[in-house]
């Protein structure tokens, strides 16, 4: 990509990290990056209802459309490193690099009007990854515009800065928040037995938590504890309400609801032998993200033919991605770009989008939706 389109991404990239915003709430961002897009492209901005997308038209009448996605909302982490672009939003901040996702997605528009592409292609800039609800609303497009195939990459520490970096198959696991709430009857402390506490049932899900991994499985199976809270903590009073939250993850989404109803069952029965009341609610659902052969072989070939040195995982990255629920539709695949092998992780506060890396993502975008 050339000098000028660099600065005005690498700009944009700063003006989006100063201003973030959470999942469900990215009026602000799409605001700005609909009017970067109608400033410096002629292609035509479609609103829809928390996202939106932005259309090139193509040369040949024939050829099925291609897309490309970039996320946009931000986590609810405090900025904690000195940055002249540094986050003005209390508690929020981009610590997952959705500002540079956005930001190359706008160079593939700026590459995209020097040079009309063969085919029809789609910009989405989706909203509400991060709670795995962003998708779901835009792969309908997908269907109702006959794309063909659907591209978007992401940012990676731990491998060399620049590298493409890919996985053939399952490169990102299923994963849901589970909350199982437990309702039984308060009590003062000192006479337990005139209430119901959950606690001692709530103790017993944990472990059986842990007996459903001891099991065997066809894949990586994950089941984390993220929160145990019962009662209120006053010495005088027995608690009477109970709430456990755990992660499932599982290479395959049969997996994920099998551990799912395991876990609903044994609280289900815990519920009844200790007259409590049961209420669950499930939330922050990935699909499984699996990757086209036929589109990463494309991704590989295109990154070869730029001279981008490539190297692939040998094993699945355990963070889920909304993205599989657009690979349910039609083909595609995501790809990773190396932000260094010693960079700061992802979600921690001392990660800030690597701006070097953005010519990469752009140049791959490009060839791509430029290619036969």
């Amino acid at each position: 990509m050339n000098t000028e389109h660099l600065h005005l991404i690498t700009d944009l990239r700063h003006t989006l990290h100063r201003c973030p915003e959470l999942s469900l709430a990215e009026r602000g961002t799409m605001e700005r990056l609909k009017g970067f897009l109608r400033e410096h492209t002629s292609l035509q901005v479609v609103e829809e209802d928390g996202w939106f997308y932005a259309v090139k038209p193509g040369r040949s009448g024939t050829a099925a459309p291609i897309a490309f996605r970039a996320d946009m909302d931000a986590l609810p982490i405090p900025e904690s490193i000195n940055l002249p672009y540094g986050s003005v939003c209390t508690g929020i901040s981009h610590k997952c690099g959705h500002d540079g996702h956005c930001a190359a997605l706008c160079g593939l528009a700026l590459a995209l009007e020097q040079r009309a592409p063969e085919r029809t292609v789609y910009l989405i800039f989706q909203g509400a990854e991060e709670i795995g609800q962003g998708a779901m609303r835009c792969a309908p497009l997908l269907r109702e515009k006959g794309i063909g195939e659907i591209y978007a990459f992401h940012n990676l520490g731990g491998y060399p800065e620049g590298a493409i970096v890919y996985r053939r198959g399952l490169t990102q696991p299923a994963s849901e928040g589970l909350t199982i709430s437990l309702h039984g009857r308060q009590s003062h402390a000192s006479a337990p037995e005139s209430g119901v506490n959950p606690a001692e049932a709530i103790a017993r899900i944990v472990l059986f938590s842990r007996e459903l991994l001891a099991a065997p499985h066809k894949g990586m199976v994950l089941c984390t504890v993220t929160g145990v809270r019962v009662g209120t903590g006053d010495f005088g009073i027995s608690a009477g309400d109970g709430e456990i939250r755990l992660t499932l993850r599982a290479e395959h989404e049969t997996e994920m609801h099998d551990m799912e109803q395991a876990l609903l069952g044994f609280a289900a029965q815990q519920a009844q032998d200790e007259g409590l009341v049961l209420e669950h609610h499930v939330s922050d659902y990935f699909p499984e993200t699996r990757n086209y052969d036929a589109c990463l072989e494309r991704i590989v070939r295109a990154a070869e033919d730029l001279a981008i040195p490539c190297r692939e995982m040998d094993r699945l990255w355990r963070a889920s991605e909304d993205f599989g629920h657009y690979t349910k539709v039609c083909p595609g695949a995501i790809f990773y770009v190396g932000n260094g092998e010693k960079y700061p992780p992802l979600h921690t506060g001392g990660y800030d989008f690597n701006d070097r890396i953005l010519p990469v993502a752009v140049d791959l975008f490009a060839a791509l939706a430029l290619g036969r």
